[in-house]
């Protein structure tokens, strides 16, 4: 064995080689491993520590480092440079082909090829696969699947190593090669910034640093641009349309650490190319990224186009119809239903908003009745699948999501239904409005013929949407379209503590605690530290409600936290539920630093409109399937597939946030609340959140804590421009 000096510490370095029997440990975005590693010589298994792109059980690894003699782990040898071979051995390839990194072979066919081809199975692979059709199981569709799996496997590995040697994590190389295909190397090296762009978990930083390791200087004008275009992103991502020209500068500059007129050359060149456009909003001049430029405007001209012309059921006599539709529906409108009941009936466009238990299902079934008894074509929507469901559970209709109404195409990887292919339809109603984003507000608008009506429904004090705008709120304001609010709450909807409290929470009044030892359908339980309030929220979701309220942990139960991080966050939280809840689940994947197997709820975290899941959709795994790499799992009765190498899409869902909750109903719903959270204690937080729950709704934490968050209406107007533009277009 030959022996270096390590030139920090003058520790002699060695080399070591063997073939990988199990990896303890690999962390996709650092590339930091933990391997038990078969040397030859040495009868125990050797622990080795080190950084690899990425790494299979059964491949060979060549090591240079030293032995260290770790206390807690025992004797490690760290390695300071470890790469990787294919292996040569019949068992090492059967190990590797059956670690499911090759999709199409799994543990079974690993042992069918190996048997067949021995060492030459690779070989076989990439330059003979007609062989392959020789061998039980294997048909030529298994076939392209193994050789393209093969070629794509040895491309995303080059780009792994690429990624790595720049001092990069590697877990998004199958999303880059997806993106980039096999020029995905040339395409990062003459532009590293597209990456922050192009795909998704890559993030401005990470880009940066490729970058400098390419050599791109620090000042340079395309580092400025892609630096301004971020800043930005992460202002739209929390819900802005625009922000205030001197104040992006000003945070793109404190960011990039860039001289300011570098910055303002920056963005004079991204509105020249169009990726930037300027407004003035509020008398201060604004940067708008040019979708939600595009967006905006489009939105105010589809209102101000459908709020022409007359209801296409004609006139209609609101006197007459509304003692007729309390007659068919047994049901006796109140005064402010009835205005509301003629407003609709008299009006192409029309809002109704107005919390839990005032009466907004009966007033749209109400109109609904009326309407279509005139053989009137009614079109419901919702914007996410839970939303679609209610609406039609409520309405005895059919009711879609807004994208699969508007028929996305992923061939061409735009909506079929627009300006040009108008749906065919009289009346569009949409519900949960308060989700819809200002880009989808705009999608769906253009596509609603010009003789129809559209009836908004949604809850303008929920949170606004989680992506950009603030579209319930921003029609209301614009005072040009005829809008019914809604106060009144129902006799039988006063008798659940959930909706009475949602309304006190929205008036700024502490909710009513449960004095009594009857169940009731609100509880507040107090708790001193976070400590305490994580101890209970286990308690209750795990013991206390299923014995009590006969509810099932997974199905039934949804916590809802403000933050992600911490020890209440949403990732702490999951892994623990998830140990306990689901213990032991097998066979399991584990990706991008998550442990998914059946069983497992999770949460969409993007759109993805190829298999038509949205950012906050709900589902279950079904299975994992580690021959084929596949993922299933059931979307409120859609069976979705997910290659391992998607799973960045999904999060478990035990824990939510309360944002990505919205649109959603549970039975019963759990909050942790803390003084850890001040910076998100909100009212419209708080009241979303409340408003989540059907049978149950259990906060549990400091009473500081609610009540700050009842108090603080302090949430942030989004900064956006469609009040004003509504306004322009209509008169």
């Amino acid at each position: 064995m030959l022996t270096f000096m390590n030139s920090h510490d003058n520790t002699p370095l060695e080399r070591l080689s063997g073939s990988v029997e199990r990896v303890t440990f690999h962390n996709d975005e650092s590339g930091f491993c933990v391997l038990r590693v078969k040397v030859r010589g040495r009868r125990e298994l050797v622990t080795v520590v080190g950084s690899a792109a990425s790494v299979t059980p059964g491949e060979f690894v060549e090591c240079l480092g030293s032995w260290h003699n770790d206390r807690t782990h025992g004797l490690q040898f760290k390695a300071q440079r470890l790469t990787t071979v294919l292996p040569g051995t019949a068992e090492g390839i059967e190990k590797y082909l059956g670690s499911g990194m090759v999709k199409g072979i799994g543990p079974h066919f690993a042992k069918v090829l190996v048997k067949a081809f021995g060492e030459d199975v690779f070989e076989v692979i990439e330059n003979d696969p007609l062989r392959l059709l020789g061998l039980p199981g294997i048909g030529r569709k298994r076939m392209e699947k193994v050789t393209g799996a093969w070629a794509e496997q040895k491309v995303i590995r080059e780009i792994m190593v690429f990624l790595q040697s720049h001092g990069v994590g590697t877990a998004r190389a199958v999303r880059i090669f997806k993106t980039y295909g096999d020029e995905a190397i040339l395409k990062v090296t003459e532009n590293p910034y597209r990456l922050a762009l192009d795909i998704h978990g890559i993030g401005f930083r990470t880009a940066d640093a490729i970058a400098e390791r390419l050599g791109i200087a620090r000042d340079s004008l395309i580092r400025a641009r892609a630096g301004v275009r971020h800043v930005l992103q992460e202002i739209c991502a929390d819900g802005h349309c625009a922000w205030p020209w001197d104040a992006l500068a000003d945070q793109a500059t404190d960011l990039l650490e860039i001289p300011a007129p570098i910055i303002d050359d920056a963005i004079h060149r991204e509105i020249a190319d169009e990726n930037l456009a300027r407004a003035e909003i509020g008398g201060k001049e604004c940067l708008f990224l040019a979708p939600l430029f595009k967006a905006e405007n489009g939105a105010a001209a589809g209102l101000a186009r459908l709020l022409t012309g007359v209801p296409p059921w004609g006139d209609i006599d609101a006197a007459k119809a509304i003692p007729w539709v309390e007659g068919k529906t047994g049901l006796v409108l109140s005064a402010s239903q009835r205005d509301a009941v003629a407003l609709a009936l008299s009006s192409k466009v029309v809002v109704i908003t107005g919390g839990p238990g005032v009466g907004k299902t009966t007033l749209v079934n109400s109109i609904l009745r009326i309407i279509r008894a005139k053989n009137v074509r009614v079109t419901l929507c919702a914007p996410t699948g839970r939303a679609a469901k209610r609406l039609s559970e409520s309405t005895g209709l059919e009711a879609k999501t807004i994208h699969r109404l508007l028929e996305f195409d992923p061939q061409t990887f735009c909506f079929k239904r627009g300006r040009d292919n108008p749906l065919e339809t009289d009346l569009v109603v949409v519900d949960e409005s308060s989700m819809v984003d200002i880009v989808l507000l705009n999608r769906l608008l253009a596509a609603i013929p010009v003789h129809a009506s559209l009836i908004i429904v949604g809850d303008v004090d929920q949170l606004p949407s989680v992506g950009p705008g603030a579209v319930l709120a921003d029609i209301i304001d614009s005072g040009a379209v005829p809008t019914v609010r809604l106060t009144e709450i129902f006799r039988q909807a006063a008798s659940s503590r959930i909706i009475v409290n949602a309304h006190r929470i929205n008036r700024g009044e502490m909710p009513l605690r449960n004095e009594g030892a009857d169940l009731t359908d609100f509880y507040f339980i107090p708790a001193e530290t976070p400590e305490e309030i994580h101890d209970k929220v286990m308690q209750v979701v795990t013991e206390r409600i299923p014995r009590r309220f006969g509810l099932h942990p997974v199905r039934d139960i949804q916590v809802l936290t403000p933050m992600n991080r911490g020890g209440l966050g949403v990732r702490s939280l999951n892994a623990e539920l998830q140990q306990r809840l689901n213990p032991g689940a097998e066979p399991s994947v584990t990706r991008f630093g998550t442990r998914f197997a059946p069983g497992d709820k999770v949460v969409q975290t993007v759109n993805n409109y190829d298999k038509e899941v949205f950012n906050g959709d709900i589902g279950c795994i079904e299975s994992v399937d580690p021959e084929e790499s596949l993922l299933r799992a059931d979307f409120d009765g859609r069976s979705v597939e997910y290659e391992f190498g998607e799973l960045d899409e999904l999060s478990l869902a035990y824990a939510t946030s309360i944002h990505k909750s919205q649109g959603s109903e549970y039975p019963a719903v759990v909050i942790p609340l803390a003084m850890q959270h001040y910076l998100l204690l909100e009212r419209n937080l708080l009241y979303t959140a409340v408003t989540r729950g059907k049978k149950l709704v259990i906060i549990i934490g400091q009473v500081k804590a609610l009540a700050m968050a009842v108090k603080n209406k302090r949430s942030t107007k989004r900064v956006t421009k469609l009040p004003e533009r509504i306004r322009w277009s209509v008169t």
